[in-house]
């Protein structure tokens, strides 16, 4: 018998559900509570499978070179896998990413967020922008060659309703 961790799906939070206000480590080691950036202005959590991969290094670095875009529009944006800090810290140290990874080593957030594996236990690649600490938008099957240009576009159609 195949162990369900390693190809278990969770139930994605739904638009409208309220967003986890867990605290979190970052590739510093540092502990953050998300639930603070909720309240200073819109966040795009993204959920990826295992730091450095190609699929993973595309949609981070898809991030990065859009990252002022994303900031224009006051977006701040946090990267999510199962890695460890040291491992987080490689992958954003590697290819210069302006933004946070965070090491969810053992699941908390992805299990809020209901983020299902991928396979192995690696988490599925999926988005969630967070306004007003509300899931406003969530992406179930992220594309890592346009993650920042659909997380804006998703940001701007809720901004506008």
């Amino acid at each position: 018998m195949i162990p369900a961790f390693l190809f278990g799906r969770g139930d994605p939070l739904d638009v409208g559900a309220p967003a986890p206000r867990l605290t979190v480590i970052t590739e510093t080691g540092e502990s953050i509570d998300l639930g603070t950036f909720y309240e200073k202005g819109p966040v795009l959590i993204y959920f990826y499978p295992k730091s450095d991969t190609p699929g993973c290094t595309r949609q981070a670095c898809n991030l990065r070179d859009h990252f002022a875009e994303l900031e224009d529009v006051g977006l701040t944006v946090f990267g999510v896998s199962t890695d460890s800090v040291e491992a987080q810290r490689r992958f954003r140290d590697n290819h210069n990413l302006p933004f946070s990874l965070i090491a969810d080593t053992e699941r908390e957030l992805g299990t809020a967020f209901g983020v299902g594996n991928a396979f192995m236990g690696f988490f599925s690649r999926q988005s969630f922008l967070v306004i007003d600490g509300k899931i406003a938008w969530r992406d179930l099957s992220a594309s890592p060659a346009s993650q920042a240009q659909d997380a804006i576009a998703a940001f701007r159609s809720a901004a506008a309703e």
